[in-house]
């Protein structure tokens, strides 16, 4: 689930562009930026013999990948209950190992070393548990898991079978996270005290009911799906969440009536504290007067990043104020430098194989995604989006959904840990 919405943006009429030089000065020194990129080797050819081979689960949102372009990979099997979905797969990653299900891939399949599971989100950990129990690696759809008992079993599975687990989580890879990364690595920041994140997708019930018969997504509650939002934070700094009060709106809707999770609520929106006293407000909205999309906005006491609006501000950098200015009551205060950032394709460099350097869905993250997990299994290390990270983007959107059913009630949210040396 996703929206891209685009729109054409204009300059600010109070900054220049950030010149080339400053960019330089930025992002040229940073090595791929923080966290797990200090360990994703940088491409400019195929950096081993070696292929993956994979088998994709998932005919809809499992063919907008790009396995069969990446110099490392195979795709030898795919499967989906439908056979019409079966056969875009087949198509898409010219594959003609077809299997009519998951749990007959995994049985009768001999050249498989790993799988991409895209099925229904209350099907993931089920799925993930039986492919790694199968022997093979795993790369999953979000969100990571249901409920935080099933949080901890994806752990306790990695954990037992030794396999790679990584969430497909496309906001850690989008062109704006990418930036962000890079300037919270090279301290543009300074300290990164606050930031705020908004997933808007409304006329999302309409994927609610197919042929009469409603799906898995009706009612889906929002928070349920927050990692499109907790990514643009923890997905930079690596902190986590520890306590949350959220507040739900819903109304009267037949189509919110009779859904299989209880949820009321269309929108909910979230106040996060860190681990490091940090403030972190997420909106997902799933209804309402609002243009869909997936952006950030990162706040420091030396520099601020905004990604670009829906209704045509550009990205802008915002920087501590030297000057001085006066507001609407005739007080004196700071005035900021303001400047439109050139945002980078960064799918366009040598992060990625040549033959990935193309853009891709949700903002140019998929070719990321692609490669970063056959990458992180050819060379038998951590993905950047592993079963901890997964776990600590997911889980903290399933406790701020309770507190929703609680009228706001301020809760904690339980630590599931990190991997060893992060």
């Amino acid at each position: 689930m996703s929206s891209s919405t685009h729109s054409n943006v204009r300059h600010l009429s109070h900054g220049p562009a950030i010149s080339r030089r400053r960019f330089a000065e930025v992002t040229g020194g940073v090595a791929a930026g923080g966290l797990a990129w200090a360990a994703l080797p940088v491409h400019g050819a195929a950096s081993s013999a070696r292929k993956l081979r994979i088998g994709v689960v998932g005919g809809r949102f499992g063919a907008s990948f790009q396995w069969h372009e990446h110099p490392n990979c195979q795709v030898t099997g795919v499967t989906d209950l439908r056979p019409e979905r079966r056969e875009r797969l087949r198509k898409v990653y010219r594959c003609d190992q077809v299997y009519d299900s998951l749990e007959i891939m995994l049985k009768e399949a001999r050249d498989i070393d790993a799988v991409a599971i895209f099925t229904e989100a209350p099907n993931h950990v089920r799925h993930c548990v039986a492919a790694m129990n199968a022997g093979k690696h795993v790369v999953c759809a979000v969100p990571a898991a249901m409920n935080l008992e099933e949080c901890q079993q994806l752990i306790d599975t990695v954990e037992k079978t030794g396999r790679t687990f990584m969430m497909a989580e496309t906001s850690y890879w989008q062109q704006h996270t990418i930036s962000a990364r890079k300037f919270y690595e090279a301290g543009e920041f300074g300290t990164l005290f606050a930031a705020y994140s908004m997933y808007r997708h409304p006329g999302l019930e309409v994927l609610w009911f197919e042929n009469g018969k409603p799906t898995w997504r009706h009612g889906f509650p929002p928070m349920h799906y927050p990692t499109h939002c907790t990514a643009h934070l923890i997905g930079v700094t690596g902190e986590r969440l520890v306590e949350v009060s959220c507040h739900g709106w819903g109304d009267d809707a037949k189509a919110l009536k009779g859904n299989p999770y209880n949820n009321p609520f269309w929108n909910e929106t979230a106040q996060f504290q860190t681990d490091r006293g940090h403030s972190f407000r997420v909106e997902v909205w799933w209804k309402g007067a609002v243009r869909g999309c997936e952006r950030a906005e990162w706040y420091g006491d030396k520099m601020s990043f905004l990604c670009a609006t829906p209704y045509g501000t550009p990205p802008t950098i915002v920087h501590e104020g030297q000057g001085r200015e006066l507001d609407s009551g005739g007080f004196t205060r700071a005035a900021p430098k303001v400047e439109r950032y050139n945002q980078p394709h960064w799918w366009s460099t040598d992060m990625l194989p040549a033959p990935l350097r193309h853009n891709s869905g949700h903002e140019g993250s998929h070719c990321f995604i692609t490669h970063e997990f056959v990458d992180a299994v050819l060379h038998q290390r951590r993905p950047a989006v592993d079963v901890y990270e997964a776990v600590a983007y997911t889980a903290p959107g399933i406790v701020a959904h309770q507190s929703a059913l609680k009228d706001g009630e301020l809760l904690k949210i339980p630590d599931f840990g990190r991997a060893s040396g992060k």
